[in-house]
């Protein structure tokens, strides 16, 4: 195998371990910085004021956001324990949220979004911890539907911030501002380039915001009144552990939405360590899960803090890419940028006063992408009849609550609470749909053996028992029996350089049919990934020692290969086709 093998060529310039100059990592931290903040301030803008809340509350919510959003971003970079990726990923507010935000801050003010902002958060905690237990019922096709959701159910608050113009403006001045910002976003989202489009919705909130100006549509009052420096005097909400009917009606709309948020997490943490090395390396899944409790530990901050949730930006993982700079000096300068912008109350106003037909321009482009990226989500891996008639039946039932149009008169109490969020009931039946064909499919079966070759009689026989059952052909099952044996010999080979007398144990869940056989190997951690060293074989390498020979029949008997680490785990993925199968190529990438 030639040195270049796997190399991803001269596209990154810095990988995640590397130390560029100071200068140019204070730079690029700048750049991201610039492309986001907007972002982070504007989506707390937009909740608190469809909610009504006050000008004093705004303020301290838009800097908690600042300083929380810098805080987690800074974790994500230098990794503290588990909490964190070791990667640029930028943290920001979420437009998930705008929705249930709102309505908590409308049913029982700050005080109430505190409070469930902090229990939610904790269920991230939960999903880091156990990110493979719920694997199976947060798929893609529950996730990509419920963002769909979130967006039908922000978009009517969308329009409501076209509305907000000053009685003194100029006639006809919102629709001019909405126009030009919008019609740059557009323009540039469709057209432009590199870091041009990137900043897309950043060039289109200056420009309408430029118009906006002599209209009379920026109001300069709280700008002018604003410090240069410090922190805002008043606007914490407080803190309680009061839980009223209205939190526990809210609880689960939010918990739906955080765990979404936490999937989403898991996508980006996944995409940044394709992009952060030279040579291709399959994700490590502690890398992820750190990212995930990183997440949740920002959502900790933000409820005690009293602002609105936040979560990994994915406009990062573009730049990244753009640039071709993954240090985390870069994450470590943006975090640092961050919590400076919070202390600079002057220029957080600045972008408190962009103008309501500006801000809903912006949204607008936002919210359109958000149900696109829902819309992909729940179709990754290709649409079939039962995906498409779970994606269908959820997304019309959350519709139809949302905007009480399924027994809305006969509905009343607990249940009235939490079916009239579209967002919990439609969450609610992708899941319970989910969960059905989870439970209705082929059972599980369950193996435990040591991981040696002496469990290979056992693993073999086990398979091929189920093969059988399923009418799989003796030539099939042959191969079952093979994949199984090089699964459990590579994880084997795995153990070579543990310097732990203890024996480690594998569990073995399989489930076939007709079709495909599913083989979970379930063991502690190894230290190295075997999707890697897949990756790095080619057909010029020399002769293999013995477990990279298993390393190579294993991908030759089985149509997908998935190797995650976890903290306490090591999870091999293995799927074998009745039919034979064509020899596969790259291993299979671990996906959301």
């Amino acid at each position: 195998m030639t040195a270049d093998a796997g190399n991803r060529g001269t596209g990154v310039r810095y990988q995640a371990d590397e130390r560029p100059p100071t200068i140019l990592a204070a730079m690029l931290g700048l750049q991201y910085a610039g492309l986001c903040a907007a972002g982070i301030v504007l989506t707390p803008v937009i909740i608190i004021r469809s909610a009504g809340e006050s000008d004093e509350y705004m303020a301290w919510a838009v800097f908690a956001a600042m300083f929380v959003s810098g805080v987690t971003s800074l974790l994500q970079a230098v990794r503290l324990w588990r909490i964190g990726a070791g990667y640029v990923l930028l943290m920001g507010t979420s437009g998930a949220f705008i929705a249930v935000s709102i309505a908590a801050l409308s049913q029982g003010g700050p005080m109430l979004l505190a409070k469930l902002v902090v229990f939610s958060s904790l269920f991230q905690f939960l999903l880091s911890s156990r990110l493979l237990l719920l694997r199976r019922l947060f798929t893609t096709t529950v996730t990509g539907t419920v963002i769909m959701l979130i967006s039908v159910s922000v978009m009517p608050l969308v329009f409501q911030q076209l509305t907000l113009v000053p009685e003194s403006a100029v006639p006809g001045a919102g629709p001019i501002a909405f126009v030009v910002a919008f019609a740059v976003m557009i323009a540039l989202g469709l057209r432009a380039r590199g870091i041009w489009r990137l900043g897309a919705p950043v060039a289109g909130v200056v420009s309408g915001s430029i118009v906006a100006l002599p209209l009379g549509l920026y109001q300069f009052e709280q700008v002018a009144g604003a410090a240069w420096i410090g922190a805002p005097v008043g606007g914490w909400p407080g803190f309680d552990l009061s839980l009223g009917p209205a939190f526990w009606a809210l609880l689960p709309g939010f918990v739906m939405v955080t765990l979404i948020g936490a999937v989403e997490t898991i996508g980006d943490a996944v995409a940044i360590q394709r992009i952060s090395w030279r040579r291709s390396r399959a994700p490590d899944y502690r890398a992820v899960q750190g990212a995930v409790a990183a997440d949740g530990l920002g959502n900790l901050l933000s409820g005690i803090a009293g602002t609105v949730p936040n979560t990994t930006y994915s406009s990062s993982i573009s730049v990244t890419e753009l640039t071709g700079v993954a240090s985390r000096r870069v994450g470590v300068w943006i975090g640092i940028i961050f919590i400076g912008l919070a202390f600079l109350p002057k220029a957080l106003f600045l972008l408190v006063a962009i103008p309501g037909p500006v801000v809903g321009a912006y949204a607008l482009v936002l919210i359109a992408l958000l149900f696109m990226l829902g819309a992909r989500v729940a179709g990754h891996g290709g649409l079939d009849y039962r995906k498409a008639l779970v994606i269908g039946v959820s997304f019309w039932v959350g519709f139809g609550f949302e905007n009480d149009l399924i027994f809305s008169e006969q509905l009343s109490g607990w249940a009235a609470s939490i079916l009239d969020n579209g967002i919990t009931a439609g969450g609610l039946t992708a899941i319970g749909l989910t969960a059905f064909l989870e439970s209705t499919g082929p059972r599980r079966r369950r193996l435990e053996v040591a991981v040696k070759a002496a469990s290979v009689p056992r693993i073999g026989r086990f398979l091929k028992t189920l093969a059988e059952r399923a009418g799989w052909t003796p030539e099939a099952c042959d191969r079952l029996w093979s994949a199984g044996e090089e699964a459990l010999l590579s994880l084997a080979g795995l153990d070579e350089k543990e310097e732990s007398g203890a024996e480690r144990r594998l569990r073995l869940l399989a489930r076939v049919d007709r079709q495909t056989a599913e083989l979970d190997f379930i063991a502690a951690p190894g230290g190295s990934n075997v999707e890697d060293r897949l990756v790095m074989m080619s057909s010029d390498a020399p002769t293999p020692i013995e477990n990279e020979l298993s390393l190579r029949l294993l991908r030759h008997v089985s149509s997908s290969v998935r190797h995650q680490q976890y903290h306490d785990t090591d999870v091999l993925t293995v799927t074998v086709s009745s039919d034979l199968p064509e020899p596969s190529g790259p291993v299979d990438a671990p996906g959301v």
